[in-house]
C-alpha cells in the first residue's frame, strides 16, 4: 500500500500530460473498395509511403489526403481494402473493431444506406463497447456527437473537383492533427482554390442543422464553425454540438477507463482508503489537464454517497440512521460509486469587437 499510492498518481499524472500531444496525433480508420486482389483486408500504414502501390489511383488519392492533417499528420491510417463488388462494409467494421482509432472514414462514393449502417455501427461501439470511435461521412444528418456530417460540395484542387463523400478522408486527418487546446475551425485547407460557395446566412443555417462545411474567406478557403451533427439536445449536453469538446471528453473517458484497468481493477482491496486512492488519483490527472490548458480550473472527484447509500440499501442494509461519512466508508463489496465534476476549455470562435471613432 505504501509502494501503490505514489505509483498510481505518477501513472495518471504522466497519461495526463501526453494528452496534448497524443490529440494532435490521432488515428484514422478508412474504408476502400478496390479491384486489387492483393490489396484485400487491412493495412497499417504510418505515412504516405505505405500505402499500397496496386490499388487504384483515386484510392490512393483518397488515401493521401488523410495523411494531409491540421497542426499535425495523423499517427496512422488503418486502411481496410474491400473488393470492389462488396456491397456491405461487415467485414472491415469487424475487423477495425479490434483495434483503437479516432476517426473513421468510409469509401468515397459510399451511398446513404451504407452511411446510415456506419452510424448504427459507431453508436452501437460507443454504447454497448465502450469504443469510442467517431465517423466523417458526406450529407449525413445524423444528429449524433460521434459523426461529423460533411456537406461542402465542389472542391477545387489544381484542375480536380471533388465531391463531400470525396474528401471526408482530408476532413477526418485534419480533426486528428488538431490538438485538444484547439478547434478545427477556421482551419486552413491550402490546396483548395474554391468550393461551392454558400451566402452567410445559409451557412449558419446550416452550422445550426449540424453540417460541417467549408467557406471561402476572399482569399483561402477555411473550415466553418466545427460541428458534429448533433441537433437535439433534450437529453444531451449542448456542449457536444462541438466537435473539440466530443473529442476532449472521449479522450479523457478513454483514457480513465484504460488506467484503471490496468493500475486500479483487481490490485487494491476496496477499502475506503483504497477509494481514496483513486479519487486521488483520479484528480491529479484532472489537474495536470487544467495544468495543460484542456479543462477549466475547479475539477472535483468524490465518493458519489446517495448511489452507494442506494446499493446498500438494495443490498438489504438498514442506511436510514447512516450518516454520510458512514455511508462514504461503508463495504460496497466490489463496487465503487464515484462521481466527477470537470468543465472542458472551448476554443476562441467568437470574437467581439466594437470600435469607437
Amino acid at each position: 500500500m505504501m509502494g501503490g499510492m505514489p505509483n498510481i498518481n505518477i501513472t495518471f499524472k504522466t497519461q495526463a500530460a501526453t494528452v496534448s500531444r497524443r490529440s494532435g496525433q490521432g488515428t484514422v480508420a478508412i474504408i476502400l473498395q478496390d479491384a486489387a486482389e492483393t490489396a484485400k483486408g487491412l493495412h497499417i500504414l504510418k505515412s504516405v509511403g505505405d500505402i499500397p502501390a496496386v490499388l487504384g489511383t483515386e484510392n490512393k488519392e483518397y488515401i493521401r489526403r488523410a495523411f494531409i492533417g491540421n497542426v499535425n499528420r495523423p499517427s496512422k491510417v488503418l486502411l481496410y481494402v474491400l473488393a470492389a463488388a462488396a456491397n456491405n462494409y461487415t467485414d472491415a467494421l469487424t475487423e477495425l473493431a479490434k483495434h483503437f482509432f479516432d476517426w473513421l472514414v468510409a469509401p468515397p462514393d459510399v451511398t446513404a444506406p451504407l452511411a446510415g449502417a456506419v452510424k448504427t455501427w459507431i453508436r452501437t461501439q460507443r454504447d454497448d463497447h465502450d469504443a469510442l470511435y467517431k465517423a466523417v461521412l458526406p450529407e449525413l444528418a445524423a444528429d449524433d456527437e460521434a459523426i461529423v456530417n460533411f456537406v461542402t460540395d465542389d472542391i477545387i484542387v489544381g484542375e480536380e473537383t471533388y465531391s463531400p463523400g470525396e474528401y471526408c478522408s482530408r476532413i477526418a486527418g485534419m480533426l486528428a492533427g488538431t490538438p485538444l487546446r484547439q478547434s478545427a475551425t477556421y482551419a486552413i485547407l491550402p490546396e483548395v482554390s474554391d468550393i461551392k460557395r454558400l451566402a452567410k446566412d445559409a451557412m449558419d443555417t446550416a452550422v445550426d442543422a449540424g453540417k460541417l462545411l467549408l467557406f471561402h474567406d476572399g482569399v483561402k478557403v477555411k473550415v466553418g464553425r466545427a460541428v458534429t451533427s448533433l441537433t437535439t439536445t433534450t437529453s444531451k449536453s449542448a456542449q457536444l454540438k462541438k466537435i473539440k469538446i466530443t473529442e476532449a471528453l472521449d479522450l479523457i473517458k478513454n483514457d480513465l477507463r484504460i488506467l484503471m484497468q490496468d493500475n486500479y481493477i483487481g490490485k487494491f482491496a476496496n477499502s475506503y482508503d483504497n477509494k481514496c486512492l483513486l479519487i486521488t488519483a483520479i484528480l491529479d490527472y484532472f489537474k495536470e489537464l487544467e495544468r495543460e490548458g484542456i479543462l477549466q480550473t475547479g475539477s472535483a472527484v468524490a465518493v458519489d454517497v446517495d448511489e452507494q447509500r442506494t446499493y446498500l440499501r438494495n443490498r438489504g442494509d438498514d442506511v436510514s440512521s447512516l450518516t454520510d461519512k458512514q455511508v462514504k466508508e461503508a463495504n460496497t463489496d466490489e463496487k465503487v460509486f464515484l462521481m466527477a465534476n470537470i468543465r472542458i476549455l472551448d476554443a476562441i470562435e467568437d470574437i467581439a469587437l466594437p470600435i469607437s471613432f
